[in-house]
């Protein structure tokens, strides 16, 4: 199986540039569900992500930041807690499930580091889900799937 049968490409993901400020990417950012986005350089090189409570802390550390502040307040400026990986297009899907146990989106770079899109993890477990599923209606004798009972305790 191919990492690019799972991806999103770069069109269709929200990101942002290393150089916006704080107001362009609270701006891009609104009415948008993700915790985490892709911030890359303008040559389109990924350079990390950051995350909601990245902005957060940084604000906190502003004191008094108001709207019209938030223009002369590079992005760049945030500490970002944590990077998600990137993985080159080449990755086979065993490093890719790897990285996709850590992370909600495994970004995906060409072998210029440049920026390409991302694969969900949601899309990874559907795809497996529906051979599973497919398995089992074909008469395939599969283990049972794990009650919730037996899962691991949340940390």
């Amino acid at each position: 199986m191919n990492l690019l049968f799972f991806l999103t490409p770069k069109q269709d993901v929200l990101f942002i540039y290393e150089d916006f400020t704080l107001r362009q990417t609270l701006e891009k950012w609104s009415n948008q569900r993700f915790a985490t986005i892709p911030v890359l350089r303008r040559n389109g090189e990924y350079l990390g992500t950051i995350t909601e409570g990245d902005i957060l802390w940084g604000i906190k550390n502003l004191h008094g930041l108001d709207l019209d502040a938030s223009e002369d307040v590079p992005i760049s400026s945030f500490p970002r807690r944590r990077d998600y990986k990137a993985v080159p297009v080449t990755t086979d899907m065993h490093a890719l499930l790897h990285a996709a146990v850590d992370q909600n989106f495994v970004p995906v770079v060409d072998d210029r580091n440049v920026f390409i899109g991302i694969v969900r993890r949601t899309v990874i477990l559907r795809r497996f889900t529906e051979q599973y599923e497919s398995e089992c209606n074909n008469g395939l004798t599969l283990p049972p799937v794990a009650s919730r009972q037996a899962a691991a305790p949340r940390s």
